[in-house]
């Protein structure tokens, strides 16, 4: 099996900038995940890199970005419409470079909820979208605003949140997509904070988790 590692750069035209990409996985994949990064870490850091490797022993590949603000160094994320025409860039250049690949598109807490965002605007061309932590309100701010926009999705999506993510509470959240119906699926890992780490107590490795993550949005991902 021919494997990609490659690297290249996207023009994002509503900011006349360019931003960075990374393409891990299979040549000819099961299906292609357009993943965008947290608000506090690049697209090279280790929980995506993880990820993608975990995806590409099943056979699916990785297209992996940076918004703006993070390609200059990081700081305050840029405005919510300079992120989603991020998103929507990146999308179709994943699309563009692997175009028989099923598209999946979401990303880790802020890259997933602007993925969302993007996709209630208007359809990216994607199966579905997949979210590592959804960022439903701040810590300690219980609310539900944030999600408000999906019921403007139109395409299946995966919520994989820990029982102890301080950015989404757990009885909130399944409130928040019980209007959506069989379009939301919420996957839960015992334990897992925001960033999917478990307590030494549970008894469980990163290495288990990450393979729970992985293992889950590959079976959900093909189903599509």
């Amino acid at each position: 099996m021919t494997m990609l590692r490659e690297e290249s750069r996207v023009v994002v035209p509503d900011v006349e900038t360019r931003v960075s990409t990374l393409l891990v996985g299979p040549a000819t994949p099961s299906f292609l995940f357009v993943l965008a990064h947290g608000a506090g870490a690049g697209m090279r850091h280790p929980f995506l890199e993880s990820v993608a490797q975990g995806l590409a022993r099943r056979g699916a590949a990785t297209f992996r970005y940076q918004f703006p603000y993070m390609e200059r160094g990081g700081g305050r994320p840029d405005a919510p419409a300079t992120l989603v025409a991020t998103v929507r860039a990146a999308t179709a250049a994943a699309k563009a470079r692997l175009p028989d690949a099923p598209l999946i598109a979401g990303g880790k807490s802020l890259g997933g909820r602007m993925t969302s965002t993007a996709a209630a605007g208007a359809p990216l061309g994607v199966r579905g979208l997949a979210f590592l932590g959804f960022p439903l309100h701040a810590p300690g701010r219980p609310g539900r605003a944030r999600a408000e926009h999906l019921g403007a999705v139109t395409v299946p999506m995966l919520f994989l949140q820990g029982t102890r993510d301080e950015f989404a509470g757990l009885p909130l959240l399944r409130e928040a997509l019980a209007p959506l119906g069989a379009l939301a699926t919420l996957h839960v890992v015992e334990g897992g904070d925001h960033s999917f780490k478990v307590l030494k107590r549970s008894g469980r490795t990163p290495a288990e988790v990450m393979d729970e993550l992985v293992g889950t949005l590959d079976q959900w991902a093909r189903a599509l």
